[in-house]
């Protein structure tokens, strides 16, 4: 025989061992971790956003779930009452509330403080827009001259702004409705700085009590006061015053002098624009007359009511001449 038949045989087995290290057998174990992590992290959610009554009920139900089943209730910590018929609800003290169950508080709201606080806006609005006037007229070489024949004070109705004749300087030409140059720019002045404040216009035409020579059958100071009262109101729209913001425009002839004492006084001869405060206002749109005067207030107000003016007769009849 041979060397080679003589050597012994060597059989060698491998053990394979599937995975190894590298197996997925860990990742189930972590998984059942992971899930059980979850698990008990939801408890706790759910623990700490219980209240505590229901969480007496749970553990009533836990330690005697059928003294809970004999009993009522459903044992899951929905505990309507303690007591059969009524009682204090303790779900309402403390934990969560289903949203509509608390009242919500009634906000009170006083009118008479809220419109006395409107009304002291609105004043103090007025009150800064004649002091704008004053600094206009005062600023202006062309307006200076004629300063004290402007007159500003606040009154019951709002802002007055009387434009007065003096005995060589007056407003119209004698007898008529015609402006003169300076009332012009006057006016114009004026209107530039109405159109900073919302108020409503009142423009009321005033003569003295020297009466045409046909007395007040044919064109009388009832016209005159009316037409130089919308005389006025023309220059303050061409001065660029907006539309609609006039709301009424009256003559009152010489039924309400400044100066009572002398009805011939020249300084009776005005045109008077008020610049008209929200109780005006609503007053003027009503047609139930003027406000009751604030006595809160330094100036005084006119001296009667405003009277409504006669219809204007034909421009014909405008040649009268006064005595």
């Amino acid at each position: 025989m041979s060397e080679d038949t003589q050597r012994p045989i060597v059989v060698k087995r491998i053990n394979k061992h599937a995975g190894g290290h590298h197996g997925g057998a860990w990742k189930i174990a972590y998984a059942d971790f992971v899930t059980a992590m979850m698990a008990f992290f939801l408890l706790m959610w759910l623990l700490g956003s219980t209240n505590s009554d229901d969480l007496k009920g749970i553990s009533e139900y836990f330690q005697t779930p059928l003294k809970v089943a004999l009993l009522g209730g459903s044992g899951s910590g929905e505990r309507a009452s303690l007591i059969k018929g009524g009682g204090h609800d303790p779900t309402r003290i403390e934990g969560q509330v289903k949203y509509g169950e608390v009242s919500e508080k009634k906000k009170v709201v006083d009118l008479k403080a809220a419109e006395a606080e409107l009304a002291h806006i609105e004043k103090r609005r007025l009150r800064n827009l004649q002091e704008r006037i004053e600094h206009a007229i005062e600023s202006n070489p062309a307006l200076k001259p004629f300063r004290k024949q402007i007159l500003l004070d606040l009154t019951a109705e709002g802002l007055r702004i009387q434009i007065v004749d003096e005995n060589n300087r007056p407003m119209f030409a004698t007898g008529s409705a015609q402006l003169q140059p300076y009332t012009r720019d006057i006016l114009r002045e004026i209107s530039k700085v109405l159109n900073d404040v919302p108020n409503r216009i009142s423009i009321s035409g005033h003569t003295d009590a020297q009466a045409y020579s046909g007395g007040e059958k044919g064109y009388s100071n009832w016209e005159l006061s009316a037409d130089r009262g919308n005389a006025a109101r023309r220059e303050l729209i061409g001065g660029g015053l907006q539309e609609g913001r006039v709301m009424r425009v009256v003559g009152l002839s010489s039924a309400v002098p400044f100066d009572a004492d002398n009805p011939l006084n020249p300084i009776n001869r005005r045109i008077s624009i008020i610049v008209m405060n929200k109780k005006t206002e609503e007053a003027v749109s009503k047609d139930s007359g003027a406000p009751k005067a604030d006595e809160n207030l330094e100036a005084k107000p006119e001296a009667k009511p405003e009277v409504k003016p006669e219809t204007a007769n034909e421009a014909t009849d405008a040649a009268a001449a006064k005595h």
